[in-house]
């Protein structure tokens, strides 16, 4: 049987993003409050209006998503505090759309937020991690997995450069971004940067910043009510795995996990919207670090093992490409703060269903994936769909 849920009746009635980036001086409940009010505007809707929460976070510290839904008003709604590393956001989406799909909300609000330039004040990993990986920094697991694909597959630096530097121009398209290059990144330029572990460089790798990000998801009957005249974008489907042993699978790396575990979470999310790979317009992954968006054109089934690098060299998940990758730069430009961050995605998703992603929109798109691992122990896959897409 499978694991995957099937959303019906689940639409998408707003969606709010700050812009992600350095920002210190901003209270982690203000990032919070602006993301869900812009969310709130969108969707021609206020605080009244919301059935159920689920907030997530990744920053330790008691209370935190009640805090910052105080910021919007003291309403009685529940408040569920989500949290699975970097998958976060993505699995607050889940939850919400699902409250709404099996009736228990008619609205349900999803907020992520979280501030890494508090977290790495003072250096070190913090808590949490398992003995065995502890001395080990993520980069180095990263870099050591691109050198495996390397030493195997034959892949070239050049090759995880030009990822980038899509990547990296996307983000210049993307308001909220937090890296907006000034100019066109190349390969070359990528390749340049200073090195953190080979073959990985510093624009391979994303940045520690701060965000927040917020989707309100409803009935599709209120959000035809509310917006009239906007196209309509559906929750299609969500699946969510933890991992499943297989011999010597820790040493692959806890903070990426198992490959089959990417694997068989789209293959359920896929069985339970009843679309495949070849009905995505446009694709989220993970990309922390540049060598995962090539694993996962594979692991997410565009294209068979071993090929991903045909993907590239045929510009397929750029501009004008078959399958668009990270059109507002993936976590690499766009940005990875943790718990905001699979909204992120979603709010990219959105705009480009609704045809709103104004210098990157990718075109007739109609289907679009959201893909997150988190610390290698679960991964979620995501699809979503306007009123065009597949059957």
């Amino acid at each position: 049987m499978t694991r995957g849920l099937r959303f019906d009746g689940v639409a998408v009635a707003g969606i709010g993003m700050v812009r992600f980036g350095m920002l210190q001086e901003t209270p982690i409940a203000h990032l919070a409050r602006d993301a869900g009010l812009l969310a709130l505007h969108d969707a021609g809707m206020t605080l009244a209006d919301i059935d159920e929460a689920f907030v997530g976070y990744i920053q330790p510290g008691s209370m935190l998503g009640i805090k910052a839904m105080k910021e919007f008003g003291l309403t009685g709604l529940p408040v569920t505090h989500i949290e699975n590393a970097s998958a976060t956001g993505l699995v607050a989406f889940r939850d919400a759309a699902w409250a709404v799909s099996s009736g228990r909300a008619d609205v349900a609000m999803a907020l992520g937020f979280d501030k890494f330039t508090d977290m790495t004040r003072g250096g070190g990993r913090g808590a949490g991690r398992d003995q065995i990986d502890a001395p080990i920094l993520p980069a180095a697991y990263f870099a050591l997995w691109a050198q495996r694909r390397m030493h195997e597959r034959g892949t070239t630096a050049e090759q995880f450069a030009t990822i980038a530097a899509k990547n990296w121009n996307y983000g210049a398209t993307c308001p909220t971004a937090h890296r907006r290059s000034d100019h066109v990144v190349t390969a070359e330029e990528v390749l340049a940067a200073r090195m953190v572990a080979e073959p990985l460089t510093t624009m391979m790798c994303c940045p520690p910043d701060d965000g927040a990000a917020c989707v309100i998801l409803a009935r599709e009957d209120l959000v035809r009510e509310r917006q009239p005249g906007r196209p309509l974008v559906r929750a299609l489907a969500s699946a969510l795995t933890s991992e499943t042993y297989t011999p010597g699978h820790t040493f692959v790396g806890p903070v990426v996990g198992p490959s089959a575990m990417t694997r068989a979470t789209a293959e359920q999310c896929y069985e339970a919207a009843g679309l495949g790979p070849e009905d995505v317009s446009v694709a989220y992954c993970h990309d922390a670090f540049v060598n995962e968006e090539l694993e996962y054109y594979e692991l997410l089934g565009f294209c068979a093992e071993g090929e991903g690098e045909k993907l590239v060299a045929e510009g397929a998940t750029g501009p004008g490409g078959s399958i668009p990758f990270n059109t507002d730069g993936g976590l690499l430009a766009r940005g990875h703060p943790g718990g905001p961050t699979g909204l992120a995605m979603i709010h990219e998703a959105v705009l480009q269903l609704r045809g709103e992603a104004e210098g990157r929109q990718v075109e007739n798109a109609r289907v679009a994936l959201a893909h997150l691992v988190g610390g290698g122990s679960v991964a979620t896959v995501n699809l979503l769909g306007n009123e065009g897409r597949a059957p």
